[in-house]
């Protein structure tokens, strides 16, 4: 069994989707991040870097106890390892696999949230910013765009992979973020094909819920302030000697 800690964001999204796929069984322990639960100590103890999905394996291929593994790139990973599917075995494929997921975790996760912070959620609309990362954002899916247009199907190749599955739950944001899929037609094909499969639509199905307007406090714990508070509380010049 898997323990799946988790909140409906397309980070959450790539590892209900791959576990969909895989027709592991896992049990869903929910994250509430605007409420700041991933800053609680049990959840830092298996997600140090406070951030949302983590899994608990407590049937780990060496027999051994259960273990946690945090960060979608290397989630993704283990679980393609664990069941021998998702990722292929050759060097070739296996590196081109990997070096699409790394690009994904490295760069179109992450600017397309900045992006997204930015321009849609910043109280205060900075125009440099939001320039910035919208550019970049539109770099990336010139990247991918290319790249779908080389393989003619999936991301790194002919065949459906965690690569596919890193890059789906963040091209999902593109109407938010102000992009149109007529501008990518290789993207565009990709999506429709991807998102049309019965197990990312059961994935995309886990934990959904009707997401009310971020208060204050929400924007808080989800962009930053909370994160502060927390560096500043656990830094050594401000921790206590325990009696």
């Amino acid at each position: 069994m898997i323990d799946l800690h988790y909140a409906p964001t397309p980070n959450g999204w790539k590892i209900s989707i791959l576990l969909e796929e895989l027709g592991l069984p896992y049990t869903v322990t929910p994250v509430n991040i605007r409420a700041g639960e991933q800053f609680k100590p049990e959840f830092l103890a298996i997600s140090p870097n406070n951030r949302i999905p983590a899994i608990v394996d407590h049937a780990p291929l060496d027999g051994g106890g259960p273990l946690s593994v945090f960060e979608t790139g290397a989630i993704l990973v283990y679980l393609a390892q664990k069941t021998n599917r998702f990722l292929p075995t050759d060097l070739r494929g296996f590196t081109q696999t990997m070096q699409w997921v790394m690009w994904q975790v490295s760069g179109l996760g992450p600017m397309l949230g900045q992006h997204g912070h930015f321009a849609l959620y910043a109280q205060e609309k900075i125009a440099y910013a939001i320039e910035r990362y919208r550019d970049e954002a539109a770099r990336l899916y010139r990247v991918l765009d290319t790249q779908l247009g080389k393989t003619g199907a999936y991301v790194a190749g002919a065949e459906y992979g965690i690569a596919d599955i890193a890059c789906f739950p963040w091209a999902m944001t593109h109407k938010a973020q102000g992009f149109t899929l007529d501008d990518f037609p290789h993207i565009k094909r990709w999506y429709a094909s991807v998102r049309a499969r019965p197990q990312v639509q059961a994935g995309l199905a886990v934990g959904k819920f009707e997401k009310e307007p971020l208060d204050d406090e929400a924007r808080k714990n989800m962009f930053g302030q909370k994160a502060k508070e927390m560096a500043h509380r656990m830094s050594p010049n401000n921790q206590r000697e325990t009696p």
